[in-house]
């Protein structure tokens, strides 16, 4: 049996010369406690060696892939297609099976095989001769930092720490030329307010005062390169009928100076974007896509880094930057935000309040799956980012058009979009109710009533001559004549009733305004008749 080892320095092809020893597994390791013991179970049939560090790295990638190398195919070839009949042990089953597909050799790998190469490994350095140990240990170390650069894919162009020193220094310079921008121009405004408000521009504004300096240089100047013509002549206008003070030629330097410094910051801001944006595209171009370069970048630096961001589940790709807020919530037991650094994705931007949630919620989803691409896979195209954009734009529009649906009917029909039209009702102004005094008296409706009343003369219900009609319809026919007519006899008693008692309500009022006045009367006679008698009785 030949054993195959694989070391940092080469490959090994060792002969079993006791095989009956591997039976047993669990006292083979008392063989090879020393290198004279080992020597009598194995013996070194052949030895290539590396030649460079890539050719050990190229062959390490190749076996813990499962394929054969180049150089290992040669030394199969070269020693192990001479002896066809013995079979080959090998520490991995899928690289035997590989191997016996493309070189027609019996492979092996059980435990005893296992025990056997941690056995070897042991004793190396007596069983391979020609090999200082010195030499062995640089190689496996060399070996090691390699594969380990390669399997987490390391390169130079894959350096995200560049990104996130960029993107804070780019927002330190985005603080800084805010702060000496509002210095300039509360500093030149006492000399020249006007010229604040005609220009806007940040960049512009510095550009202006350092070509103009004193106001007195207006008239002379061109600004033709910085302002447009109608600016110019606003600026040129506002200089000659200027409120501000007068200054002296040190306070124009320093603020030249001040201006010449925010010009620089400025220009070496937009070369800092452009550079970011060229690294974002290198590192994470499929993340790029999705939310952008700046929104990218800051979700790298707040993780730490692109493997760091490809751990995070999408519910925290979606509220990272919020973390206050959510804790604050959790404690209050209030509803958790919605989104963190991802709002300022031009998806998020876009969309309404209402689908504001909902959109960053499905982008924290396609852009995990996208870092986790860009962190961990090979590729470096931005196909898998630009059809989840397509995917998400998709759906956006469908929530924003979901908007106008109908409210009664189906709830998956869509509304129809009538033509509008403004149907206006002119309303006549009535005078009538302008007057609170009413037109007649009470008195006098009550008579128009009782008069009319008189004047209505009761006609008795007399039947048509008609047709001669079947019994039933007759009998029909006089039932409901008689029944209108017992109707309105009815109503007439009712009106009547109504008069009479508002007849006697007038009466029992007036006899309550003459009571008093007979009783009183009353009394003065009884009392005249009662001091009649007293002066009788007296006398």
């Amino acid at each position: 049996m030949l054993v195959l080892f694989e070391t940092a320095a080469g490959y090994a092809i060792f002969k079993v010369l006791d095989e009956s020893k591997l039976q047993q597994v669990d006292s083979l390791y008392k063989e090879f406690e020393t290198p004279e013991k080992a020597n009598k179970i194995l013996k070194l049939k052949h030895f290539e060696k590396f030649q460079d560090t890539t050719e050990a790295l190229a062959a390490a990638t190749a076996l813990t892939e499962g394929k054969v190398g180049k150089s290992l195919k040669k030394v199969l070839k070269k020693i192990v297609a001479k002896e066809a009949h013995e079979q080959l042990a090998i520490s991995d089953a899928k690289l035997g099976g590989v191997i016996k597909e493309k070189l027609d050799v019996s492979c092996v790998h059980s435990p005893a095989v296992a025990e056997l190469m941690r056995c070897i490994r042991s004793q190396m350095e007596g069983l391979i001769t020609g090999l200082p140990p010195r030499e062995m240990s640089a190689m496996s170390l060399g070996l090691a930092h390699s594969l380990s650069r390669y399997k987490l894919k390391f390169s130079p162009d894959k350096v995200d720490t560049m990104i996130v020193q960029a993107i804070s220094l780019l927002d330190d310079l985005d603080k800084e030329l805010n702060n000496y921008i509002m210095r300039c121009r509360e500093w030149y405004g006492w000399h020249f307010p006007e010229l604040g408000k005609v220009i806007t521009d940040n960049l512009a504004y510095c550009k202006a005062v350092r070509h103009i300096g004193d106001r007195t240089n207006v008239a002379g100047s061109d600004l033709s390169e910085i302002l447009p013509e109608e600016i110019e002549a606003e600026v040129k206008l506002a200089a000659e009928i200027s409120m501000g003070t007068e200054v002296s030629e040190q306070d124009i330097g320093n603020i030249k100076h001040l201006c010449d410094q925010v010009i620089e910051i400025s220009e070496y801001r937009t070369q800092l974007y452009d550079y970011l944006k060229n690294r974002m595209m290198a590192i994470a171009p499929n993340l790029t896509v999705m939310v952008g370069e700046l929104v990218g970048a800051r979700l790298i630096s707040h993780a730490g880094s692109l493997l760091n961001l490809a751990k995070h589940p999408a519910s925290t790709v979606q509220i990272l930057g919020a973390e206050k807020a959510l804790f604050r919530a959790l404690k209050t037991r209030k509803d958790t935000p919605k989104y963190g650094l991802i709002y300022h994705a031009s998806l998020v931007g876009q969309t309404t309040a209402k689908n504001k949630g909902k959109i960053s919620r499905m982008l924290a989803a396609k852009a995990a799956l996208a870092i986790r691409y860009d962190a961990l896979g090979e590729d470096t195209n931005a196909e898998m980012g630009a059809e989840n954009r397509a995917k998400l734009e998709a759906r956006l529009r469908q929530l924003e058009e979901k908007g106008i649906r109908r409210i009664s009917g189906t709830g998956k029909a869509m509304a129809k979009a009538d033509k509008y039209q403004h149907k206006s009702e002119v309303r006549m102004y009535d005078p009538s109710g302008d007057s609170t005094i009413p037109s007649t008296s009470k008195k006098r409706k009550f008579e128009e009533v009782e008069e009319e009343e008189e004047e209505e003369p009761v006609t008795p219900a007399v039947k048509p001559k008609k047709a001669k009609k079947e019994p039933l319809i007759e009998v029909l026919e006089e039932a409901e004549t008689s029944t209108a007519a017992e109707e309105t006899t009815k109503k007439k008693k009712k009106k009547k009733k109504d008069k009479k008692e508002e007849a006697e309500v007038v009466e029992s009022k007036e006899e309550e305004e003459e009571m008093p006045v007979t009783e009183s009367t009353e009394k003065k006679k009884k009392k005249k008749k009662k001091k009649v008698k007293e002066e009788e009785d007296a006398e």
